[in-house]
C-alpha cells in the first residue's frame, strides 16, 4: 500500500465501494467490542486510525493544529495488546485515510487488518510505529512460551516505556503524517521537534531522578511483563509476578513464590499493580507477605473514564500514574508525599 496523500474524493469512495462489495472478507477472525475511545477534533482533514493508545497520543500532538484528525480504535478501560474488536473497527479503518500500527505481532487483529485490506487492494496508509526501533531481548522471567513480536521473535514489543526510544516512533508517526497531508508539513514537523524536546526529554529526566534517587534497585510488579524497558532505562530489576506479555493468564506458584522472596530480601512494603489488571496477584502478595499496599502503573496501553474526561495523555499518565507509585514502591516516599493531593487515598488498593 502507499503512503501517499490519499484525501481525495475519488479514494474515499473507492475504499466505501471496497467496503461493500467485500464487507463479509473484512470480518474475518475479528469478534469482540465496539470503539470509541477518543479523537481529535479536526473536520474535513485526513482521518488517522491507531490501533493502540501511546500512538494515538503520540499522533494527536503532532497533528494539533493541523486538518489531520487522529481517532483511538481501543475502547475506554480496554487493554490495547489483548483486545479483540468487531468487524465495526476494520470499517473504520478501511475508511480512515491511514491506519496507525504498533507492527507485526503485537495486536493479532491489527495484522489481519492490514492483511485483508492488502489482499483486497485497500489503499489506506500504513503507519508503523515500530519501524526501525532496537527491540529488547525478552526478559528471563517471560514465560518459556512467549515468542516475542512478529518477525523480530523472541523481542519484547514494549519499547514506547522507554521515552528514548519512544522518540523514533514519533518520528514513524510524524513521517506518516507528512505523507499523508504534505501541505502541513512545517506544523508537524515543527510539532514533533517540540514535544520530544520538551515533554518527552523531560519524562525522561523525571524517571532518571526518581530512580537515582532510589536506595533500591528492584520494584516487585503485581503485573504483566511489560516494564523490562523502564528497567533497562534506569538500571532498575522489574520482577513481574505474571511472566507473560499480554497482562493475562494464571499466576505460576514459582512465581508467587519467587515474588514473596523478593519482597522479603529487600524490605518491600509496597508494591505496584497494573491498572487494567487482575487485582488478585496483588492482593494475594499483600495477604502473604510483609508488603502493605499495591499502586497503579500502566504501559500506556488503555485509558479510563476520568483519564479521558481530563484529557490525559503520555505525559499525564507517566507523572500521575506510574512516577508516583514508583517513588513509592522504590521507598523514595511515602505514598501520602508521593503524588497529588488525594492521590494515596484514590489509589491505595485501588479497585
Amino acid at each position: 500500500m502507499s503512503n501517499t496523500n490519499r484525501s481525495s474524493t475519488t479514494t474515499r469512495l473507492s475504499r466505501r465501494a471496497a467496503l461493500t462489495a467485500g464487507a463479509g472478507a473484512f470480518s474475518v477472525g475479528l469478534a469482540g467490542c465496539t470503539s470509541g475511545a477518543g479523537s481529535t477534533a479536526a473536520a474535513d482533514g485526513p482521518v488517522v486510525t491507531a490501533s493502540f493508545f501511546s500512538f494515538y497520543d503520540f499522533a494527536r500532538v503532532v497533528a494539533d493544529g493541523t486538518p489531520i484528525r487522529v481517532e483511538n480504535l481501543v475502547p475506554t478501560g480496554l487493554h490495547g495488546h489483548g483486545w479483540q474488536p468487531n468487524a465495526s473497527i476494520t470499517r473504520e479503518i478501511i475508511e480512515s485515510d491511514a491506519f496507525l500500527h504498533v507492527g507485526e505481532g503485537f495486536q493479532p487483529w491489527a495484522d489481519r487488518a492490514i492483511q485483508t485490506m492488502d489482499d483486497d487492494g485497500v489503499d489506506t496508509a500504513l503507519i508503523n510505529a515500530r519501524e526501525g526501533v532496537e527491540l529488547l531481548d525478552l526478559a528471563a522471567s517471560l514465560d518459556s512460551e512467549e515468542e516475542g513480536v512478529g518477525e523480530q521473535q523472541g523481542k519484547d514489543p514494549h519499547f514506547w516505556l522507554d521515552p528514548q526510544r519512544a522518540k523514533r516512533a514519533i518520528d514513524n508517526i510524524t513521517e506518516g503524517l507528512v505523507d499523508l497531508l504534505p501541505d502541513a508539513e512545517a506544523t508537524l514537523r515543527e510539532n514533533a521537534e517540540r514535544y520530544k524536546s520538551e515533554t518527552i526529554d523531560d519524562i525522561d529526566a523525571s524517571y532518571q531522578a526518581i530512580f537515582d534517587a532510589a536506595d533500591r534497585d528492584v520494584v516487585q510488579l503485581a503485573a504483566h511483563n511489560a516494564f523490562q524497558y523502564i528497567g533497562a532505562r534506569y538500571d532498575v530489576a522489574m520482577r513481574p509476578i505474571v511472566t507473560n506479555l499480554a497482562a493475562s493468564g494464571e499466576v505460576a506458584p514459582e512465581d508467587m513464590r519467587q515474588a514473596q522472596a523478593v519482597i522479603a530480601e529487600n524490605d518491600i512494603r509496597y508494591v505496584a499493580n497494573g491498572v487494567f489488571e487482575s487485582r488478585r496477584p496483588a492482593k494475594q502478595l499483600i495477604e502473604e507477605t510483609q508488603a502493605e499496599a499495591y499502586f497503579p502503573v500502566t504501559p500506556y496501553a488503555g485509558v479510563r473514564e476520568g483519564w479521558v474526561e481530563q484529557n490525559w495523555g503520555y505525559a499525564e499518565i507517566a507523572y500521575n500514574i506510574n512516577m508516583p507509585t514508583f517513588e513509592v514502591v522504590l521507598g523514595n516516599k511515602p505514598p501520602a508525599e508521593a503524588g497529588p493531593d488525594g492521590w494515596a487515598d484514590q489509589w491505595r488498593n485501588f479497585e
